[in-house]
């Protein structure tokens, strides 16, 4: 999966300093930012491969950003993992609604993370080429 450019979204300065060091030490490149707004004019003016979003930020949420991201023609496509608190589950109706790929409760391990890009990314690779 190398040459695919993941942006991860977080208020959490530390969370995405442990997600970006497991992503780049397996090939990838990492885009970051600390809310869904600036997360939103980064994947428009870098079309990534693939997002993993925090839910709750300030500015705009992950729901928020990944409904933005659904009504661009540019990025409504791109994959998204949200990364929530335990006590914020996202219903089933609102991730197929979203499409979301997949949800990560934190605390999560980035080992578990990293998994669940690569059969994302897998996934769509193989849809593509039909």
């Amino acid at each position: 999966m190398a040459d695919k450019t993941v942006l991860v979204v977080d208020d959490e300065i530390h969370i995405i300093h442990v997600v970006a060091i497991k992503l780049r030490n397996n090939g990838y490149e990492v885009l970051s930012a600390d809310n869904g707004a600036e997360a939103l004019e980064v994947a428009l003016r870098e079309k990534p491969d693939i997002i993993v979003t925090d839910y709750q930020m300030p500015v705009m949420t992950g729901l928020e950003l990944v409904e933005k991201l659904r009504q661009n023609e540019e990025t409504k496509d791109i994959p998204v993992i949200m990364l929530t608190a335990r006590s914020f589950a996202i219903e089933q109706e609102q991730q197929d609604a979203l499409q979301i790929s997949g949800c990560l409760s934190k605390p999560f391990s980035p080992r578990e993370l990293l998994g669940n890009i690569e059969d994302i990314l897998y996934q769509k690779e193989l849809v593509g080429d039909n």
